[in-house]
């Protein structure tokens, strides 16, 4: 029970940072931002890790778009080894 609480205290004060238990994995890409990241397929997972920012795995990162990124609204984008790619969505 208490992890219940702690879980609802903090949806409260995070509420996009802790995931809701309904098993619904909706995108938190919109449609733009995932076409920029090589599309649907390409993207092997992604999580919100601030409220600023969002970590995403690619299958392949030459087939990333930084300008169309950028022009989706993306106006932060940090590329890591291993396919991963932290986009700032916000500041």
């Amino acid at each position: 029970m208490l992890d219940k609480v702690l879980k609802a205290f903090w949806k409260a004060l995070t509420p996009d940072l802790v995931a809701d238990e309904t098993g619904q994995s909706a995108s938190i890409l919109d449609e733009a931002v995932t076409a920029a990241l090589g599309g649907a397929g390409n993207v092997k997972s992604e999580q919100r890790v601030a409220l600023t920012r969002i970590r995403v795995e690619l299958a392949d990162v030459t087939r990333m778009d930084p300008q169309a990124l950028r022009a989706a609204g993306i106006p932060g984008i940090l590329s890591l080894p291993g396919g991963l790619v932290h986009l700032v969505v916000g500041v």
